[in-house]
């Protein structure tokens, strides 16, 4: 779904969700959660994808809530029908915190889904349940559209927090590269990530230069599964970062779920160090916490790339880097499923070139050598 941009709400007009899943307890506990938020509306539900693909053109709705296990037609049938069919649907997945879940969530991604959410855990009252789906679903419901009265900039979540801006109109040019040798790329990414990166990492070449750490917001399990995914269609080896992983040339290693990747220098070698503090910016892998570490162990000899995502995780880290040197290169908005992130680094001045997804390695590569 990249290069769908976020549609403009009319003043009075509700974003309008139908929700499927085969459990009416799930159905009407998603249905509780939305319906008191006054920019949603619950237009309907239905028990399996069959009756959901009726449902569409009744109901008109412009987000599916989608679970992946249901009888006659299960979730990922359904999402191949309304990606055919009603490619303007935003579909949101419903997951489990399983291998197999993380597995099929990551198929799903795959296919076209733009964005899942977890299911709470069995344990806990139902309240518990209720908050859970109000602050993961709500937020990632609201960031495919422009609320009307609110910066283009602003979601659910990053009104709070985020500066009013304005984004720019066109893309900023490539600029000339005088910056010192780069030694290490990162990379920040959120929503729309696990596409972007099966897009644009398999075409680093064999024998690139610098090694890569990535940071994609999800969860434990999902991470190790994308490093898999990934390591089959790359010609560079990827992995789940581990606790005193070495930062080699030729590697991609991946922040684990739940867990903030960081860098050291010990012994004369660059070693991947975890820990589990605080989230930053509600995330716990957090881009900010790589970048950081990153300007403290190599100046400015980095190549930086915020892409798709959800608030504005990375940019104080890239501020940091910004100002030791480094060469930052944002997604640009027409690319991104969701042009939070990069949108608040070229907001804030911070980019050296804005670039479609399909010339982010190009310049990578011509910056590396």
């Amino acid at each position: 779904m990249a290069g769908v941009n976020r549609r403009l709400l009319q003043t009075g007009e509700r974003i309008r969700v139908l929700v499927v899943d085969d459990s009416v307890v799930i159905r009407r506990l998603v249905t509780h959660a939305l319906e008191h938020d006054p920019d949603l509306e619950v237009v309907g539900a239905a028990a399996n994808g069959s009756i959901a693909l009726q449902r569409i053109p009744q109901f008109n709705p412009d987000v599916l809530t989608l679970d992946i296990e249901m009888p006659e037609m299960d979730g990922l049938e359904t999402l191949r029908r309304v990606r055919r069919d009603f490619p303007h649907v935003r579909v949101i997945m419903f997951s489990t915190l399983t291998e197999r879940g993380a597995a099929v969530t990551l198929e799903a991604l795959a296919l076209g889904a733009d964005d899942y959410v977890t299911k709470a855990s069995n344990q806990g009252s139902l309240d518990v349940s209720m908050n859970h789906l109000r602050e993961e679903l709500i937020p990632k419901i609201k960031q495919f559209f422009h609320l009307p009265g609110k910066s283009r900039a602003a979601t659910w979540l990053e009104a709070a927090q985020a500066p009013v801006v304005v984004p720019l109109l066109q893309a900023i040019p490539a600029a000339p590269i005088t910056k010192m040798r780069p030694k290490v790329v990162v990379i920040g990414v959120s929503t729309g990530g696990p596409t972007a990166l099966a897009t644009i990492l398999p075409h680093l070449p064999a024998g690139f230069p610098l090694p890569i750490l990535v940071v994609q917001h999800m969860p434990a399990l999902f991470t190790r599964l994308l490093a898999e995914r990934l390591c089959t269609t790359c010609r560079l080896p990827v992995k789940e970062a581990s606790q005193g992983d070495r930062v080699d040339a030729g590697r991609i290693l991946i922040a684990p779920g739940d867990f903030h990747l960081r860098v050291a220098s010990r012994g004369g070698e660059v070693q991947a160090n975890l820990d589990q503090s605080p989230p930053q910016n509600f995330c716990r892998p957090a881009v900010d916490a790589l970048f950081s570490s990153i300007a403290d162990v190599y100046g400015g000899a980095v190549i930086a790339v915020i892409l798709t995502g959800m608030g504005h995780d990375g940019l104080r880290g890239v501020e940091l880097l910004k100002a030791r040197g480094a060469s930052i290169l944002a997604q640009n908005e027409a690319s991104s499923v969701v042009w939070g992130m990069p949108g608040a680094v070229v907001n804030a001045g911070l980019a050296d070139c804005v670039l479609p997804l399909d010339l982010v390695v190009p310049e990578i590569v011509r910056r590396a050598d």
